[in-house]
């Protein structure tokens, strides 16, 4: 008998390949099931953090605030005057965009490298492998939190009130962590079949922070530029992101409603594409 004639007599006696890619429903529904899973091992990461550093978690605040100091030091006298907002105080204004991208970009490193990682992991154990990018963003959503704090209290001390706007940050940021799952399960795939990439993730990463207007104002640098540019920039996602939560905190207005839907719409788009495209090769992780 051949190989085919065994995996025939196999599928109607109801067995199943090692490893076998699962339909995308039960696949989705067994990850559901495994969600302590990607928990656990985000904390386990945190802790380990702990562990490492005498400063511990504080080092989540610290690392983009020294960012934010060290830049806003040097763009702040680098740049000139009239490429930033008006209206808004120049320090709040790039800690937001620091910690905001902070999210973004950490999310997409650590996301692309989750499987390759992990690879023993992946060999050893039986389960979605989606869960490991998921239990990064887990992760990111874990740090965000007091960075959040902070922003808000540096917001406050620079004599920007609280209002009923702040709460819509909350959306915001839960578009924005869909975005990154998406991003996160794309690279994930991707650096699986080409190792190389996680060499060339660092510089994507730079050209979205210097397209994302961590220090300036897009729409003051291209004010003078053909209109094409500035609406391809205002394209950007993470430019997006970045702009809704600073309206809301530094200028207690609610962002454009364009803006908005390109955000809902770069989530929904990004996150799907990226479940699917992940999916598709999981019979793959560990074998490449």
């Amino acid at each position: 008998m051949t190989p085919t004639d065994y995996e025939a007599i196999a599928r109607d006696a109801g067995l199943e390949r090692v490893g076998a890619r699962p339909p995308l429903g039960a696949y989705l529904a067994e990850m559901w099931q495994r969600r302590a899973f990607a928990t656990s091992l985000a904390m386990f990461r945190l802790q380990a953090q702990v562990s490492e550093n005498r400063l511990g978690l504080a080092w989540i605040v610290l690392r983009p605030l020294l960012n934010a100091a060290l830049y806003g030091t040097i763009f702040g006298i680098i740049l000139p005057r009239d490429t930033r907002p008006d209206g808004v105080a120049f320090v709040p204004f790039v800690v937001v965009g620091v910690f905001i991208f902070e999210f973004f970009s950490k999310s997409f490193a650590e996301g692309a490298r989750s499987i390759v990682g992990n690879a023993s992991l992946v060999r050893s154990l039986a389960f979605p492998r989606m869960l490991l990018p998921v239990s990064h963003i887990v992760q990111q959503v874990l740090e965000l939190i007091p960075m959040m704090l902070i922003l808000a209290i540096i917001v406050i001390g620079f004599g920007q009130p609280i209002t009923w706007w702040w709460l819509l940050i909350i959306p915001a940021l839960i578009l924005m962590t869909m975005f990154n799952l998406g991003i996160a399960l794309l690279a994930a795939r991707l650096t699986v079949h080409v190792r190389d990439l996680t060499q060339v993730i660092p510089l994507v990463t730079r050209l979205f922070f210097y397209a994302s207007g961590i220090f300036y104002s897009l729409e003051e640098v291209l004010a003078d530029q053909a209109d094409w540019m500035l609406k391809a920039a205002q394209l950007n996602p993470v430019h997006d992101y970045i702009t809704i939560v600073r309206d809301l905190m530094l200028e207690g207005i609610n962002a454009p409603g364009w803006m908005w839907m390109v955000a809902t719409g770069a989530a929904v788009a990004t996150m799907v594409v990226g479940i699917v495209f992940f999916w598709l090769a999981e019979e793959r992780y560990g074998h490449d």
